[in-house]
């Protein structure tokens, strides 16, 4: 690495020592900018990589709420506003029990550069709360999101922070928090946070967003390959709301998705899941996967195992960070897959991501691939702006528009500097020059 980034990094691991995951981050996006930081001189005089690194604001707070058996419970709460550069901070919140500062500092530093490459009007940030929603009641949840809202309300706004939903985050969290911050500022602000219910100010599309756009940007890279998704076997980990959507759409275009997972393992179904069956089981029952086999003769359970040990032609990681490893890769590979799709933020491990590179497999990843989430998001935003609301054609339709030209200009950066298929590279640099230019601008702020 160059003595400019590399003295960057360096400092940036002192400052944040126990924060592997936001440095892994950082990591992999200065090592693709070094081609054009030579070729750029103002990178480093306007010190724009020092800049984008450092959050404009951390905000960690208590959420105090009493649970069904009158207990108080005590949870942390966060919102890390990472770059306001192309507008008010955008990023959903993560309910899980794994949410700590270091996470939703890796997520947001990513979401910068994921809204970048939208083209769209929104900033970088995230937040969430280690607030664990399985196992609670509706009650339990609404306590716990109105005292969130709570601590948070204050540095929310249409043109200053958006959040929106993430894990653990559907359109039922979203109504309580929304009903909350109704209740404290008496403002009806319709687009202060996105992934409504669809008929309050919800857009259509949104909850389909994550995971058709990541099938959308497979089959613009296949598309160059003068091949599609039709007729492919696919994998894809976790069962929420990406990975369910990313099936649907996979089979919708003629693909078949034949094993999928959550925490307590995978099942493989060769003849092809039953997405019905596990939508019905994640979202009706709220139960494990491992409740699908039993329905489906000829599926079968493994637990504590991962979807990667079964064949298939393409993979899509769509569950959490690091969950795709070197070994697990080279797996993939001797069992014939083309290609790494990631649905999820940085679910494929630096090793993994070196092995398909060195192998000449086709890999996107999830700055580019699940950059679909957001950008409906923000349509979302627009729709309330204009106090509109358009048709699932119409948004899905713009949704498909926006990750043709994410991957567009993926490929534009590659093969600029010689580097065809690298979409980390293409990625990382569209998605920073334009950054890049914002910081530029405004001077030293």
């Amino acid at each position: 690495m160059k003595e400019y980034p590399k003295t960057l990094i360096d400092r940036l691991e002192k400052r944040n020592n126990s924060q592997p995951l936001f440095i892994q981050a950082v990591n992999e996006v200065f090592e693709s900018l070094e081609p054009i930081i030579g070729e750029n001189p103002d990178i480093e005089t306007y010190s724009i990589l020092e800049r984008i690194s450092e959050p404009e604001r951390q905000i960690m707070f208590r959420v105090c709420w009493m649970d069904d058996n009158g207990k108080i419970q005590v949870n942390r709460g966060y919102r890390v506003g990472f770059s306001s550069v192309l507008g008010p901070y955008k990023g959903g919140l993560r309910f899980h029990p794994t949410v700590r500062l270091d996470v939703i500092k890796f997520l947001a530093f990513e979401q910068i550069f994921k809204n970048s490459l939208t083209g769209l009007a929104i900033g970088g940030g995230k937040g969430g709360s280690d607030f664990n929603p399985k196992g609670k009641s509706d009650n339990e949840i609404m306590r716990f999101c109105q005292a969130f809202m709570t601590e948070l309300y204050h540095f929310l706004g249409e043109n200053t922070d958006v959040p929106a939903g993430d894990i653990g985050v559907g359109s039922r969290e979203i109504g309580y928090l929304f009903g909350q911050y109704k209740r404290l500022t008496k403002r009806f602000e319709q687009g202060v946070l996105t992934g409504k219910q669809v008929g309050l100010g919800g857009s259509l599309v949104r909850k389909e967003a994550t995971g058709f756009g990541a099938v959308y940007f497979a089959e613009e890279m296949l598309k160059r390959k003068k091949d599609s998704v039709k007729g492919k076997t696919c994998v894809v980990s976790g069962s929420g709301n990406v990975a369910l959507y990313c099936a649907r759409k996979l089979e919708d275009l003629g693909a078949t998705v034949v094993a999928m997972s959550d925490s307590s393992g995978s099942i493989h179904d060769p003849n092809g899941v039953d997405l019905d069956l596990v939508r019905s089981i994640k979202e009706v029952d709220r139960a494990r996967i491992d409740t699908y086999a039993p329905h489906k003769p000829g599926s079968k359970f493994f637990p504590d195992k991962k979807v990667w040990q079964f064949k298939c032609d393409l993979a899509f990681p769509c569950a959490t960070q690091n969950e795709l490893d070197g070994d697990e890769v080279k797996t993939l590979i001797d069992n014939g897959c083309l290609g790494v799709i990631e649905g999820a933020n940085m679910p494929t491990t630096p090793e993994a991501v070196g092995v398909l590179q060195e192998k000449g497999l086709l890999f996107a990843p999830g700055k580019a691939a699940n950059a679909g989430g957001v950008a409906v998001s923000a349509l979302e935003m627009q729709q309330n702006a204009s106090l509109q609301s358009w048709s699932f054609k119409e948004v899905d339709s713009r949704l498909q528009e926006i990750m043709a030209a994410i991957h567009h200009d993926c490929v534009h950066w590659a093969e600029k500097y010689r580097r065809p298929n690298d979409y980390v590279f293409g990625a990382n640099v569209a998605g920073f020059l334009r950054i890049a230019d914002g910081v530029k601008a405004y001077g030293v702020i």
